[in-house]
């Protein structure tokens, strides 16, 4: 499908925008693709600093297209579904590799593999009438891989009850747990979430880079492991150029001379 995700902007703050409406930008076979192969350009344009992710419509994103999943597995057999969910692992690791931060535009809904999908980001800005919910469960589906990044946002024992429950998140609720950064009035939300792009991407590109990796992988090391890599990760930005010259301004008391 020509045009199902849609890039603005070639530098600085570049927009995605998840463009099928009718299906609410479900993450059909086709999304997956598109939005996997636009990450994977965008990571490697050094000129491109912040990517906002957003959908087109009356939803963010509305999470697996279960039509085309029925259809396909007919097709193809119950291989098909292993291979749909490696597929859609791949697109959320891409996030996370990504070297410029990524912030979820959210509106309308974002459910299921929706909702996996601001997990994954690294910030979220929604409209404060938004929906989030891992609701597979009212259908018999336990949202198993949605799960991995939502319990790596929010508490165990709310992303449990949300797995069993197949209850909603307000937007204000997915700030005070975590899930998003700040919920904004609808009408605000573009503004918003632009103004927070512009923040990080002002800030020096390799700095921002270095840091959203040494984040995620700290995560995952024990204490004192995790302290012993960022102490080589700092060593290491402070060995740059662009470091050194903002040290040099602080001290000095002046804006830093960065080309």
């Amino acid at each position: 499908m020509v045009g199902i995700v849609v890039q603005e902007g070639t530098e600085g703050v570049v927009t995605l925008t998840m463009s099928s409406p009718k299906n609410l930008n479900a993450l059909s076979d086709e999304m997956i693709e598109a939005l996997t192969g636009s990450l994977l350009r965008i990571g490697n344009d050094p000129k491109i600093r912040v990517v906002i992710l957003r959908g087109e419509g009356k939803a963010f994103c509305a999470g697996h297209d279960l039509k085309q999943m029925t259809a396909r597995k007919e097709e193809r057999g119950d291989s098909y579904y292993a291979d749909l969910f490696q597929r859609c692992a791949k697109m959320v690791l891409t996030l996370r590799d990504l070297p410029q931060p990524v912030i979820a535009q959210v509106h309308g809904v974002a459910t299921a593999a929706g909702c996996q999908l601001v997990a994954s980001c690294d910030l979220a800005v929604a409209a404060d009438t938004t929906r989030f919910g891992v609701n597979g469960v009212n259908i018999g589906l336990f949202c198993s891989t949605p799960m991995v990044a939502l319990s790596r946002n929010i508490s165990r024992k709310k992303a449990f009850e949300l797995l069993t429950t197949g209850e909603f998140l307000t937007a204000a609720e997915a700030e005070t747990h975590g899930l998003i950064n700040h919920a904004v009035p609808e009408a605000e939300l573009a503004t918003a979430t632009r103004e927070l792009a512009e923040k990080i991407a002002a800030k020096r590109g390799a700095v921002v880079k270095l840091g959203k990796e040494a984040f995620y992988k700290q995560l995952e090391l024990p204490l004192d492991k995790a302290y012993a890599y960022t102490g080589d990760v700092m060593a290491r930005n402070l060995a740059l150029d662009d470091t050194q010259e903002g040290i040099a301004a602080f001290l000095e008391k002046r804006a830093p001379n960065w080309d």
